[in-house]
């Protein structure tokens, strides 16, 4: 299995999670048959996210779920930090909304989005 870097194109890390999910799916010695019914997707749906054939956000949860690995979801995209001084800034409340961009153009900040 590969790394996740930022020099990968989309592509390649959905290809990659794909691996990761077959894997998880082949460490329990579970069917793709099986795992796709306990997610409550289809087979078809199942492969195609295994293969990393752009699964939907929703499809890579519930096969998680199905896997018992939510916990994975949590590395992924763990719960953002606030610095001490943005706590005394904000006084206690939640930011909504960013302030937009400052001096620099909005948009794409460098994100490869090749499917190959």
């Amino acid at each position: 299995m590969a790394r996740i870097s930022p020099t990968l194109t989309t592509g390649e890390i959905l290809r990659e999670l794909g691996h990761r999910l077959r894997a998880y799916r082949l460490q329990q010695n579970q069917t793709l048959e099986h795992i796709a019914e306990q997610a409550g997707v289809s087979y078809r749906t199942a492969q195609r996210a295994e293969a990393g054939e752009n699964p939907t956000l929703s499809t890579v949860v519930k096969l998680l779920r199905a896997l018992g690995r939510l916990d994975a979801l949590e590395n992924f995209m763990p719960q953002p930090l606030v610095s001490p001084l943005e706590m005394v800034k904000l006084a206690g409340k939640v930011r909504e909304r960013a302030t937009g961009s400052r001096g620099g153009s909005a948009g794409n900040d460098g994100d490869r989005t090749a499917n190959d």
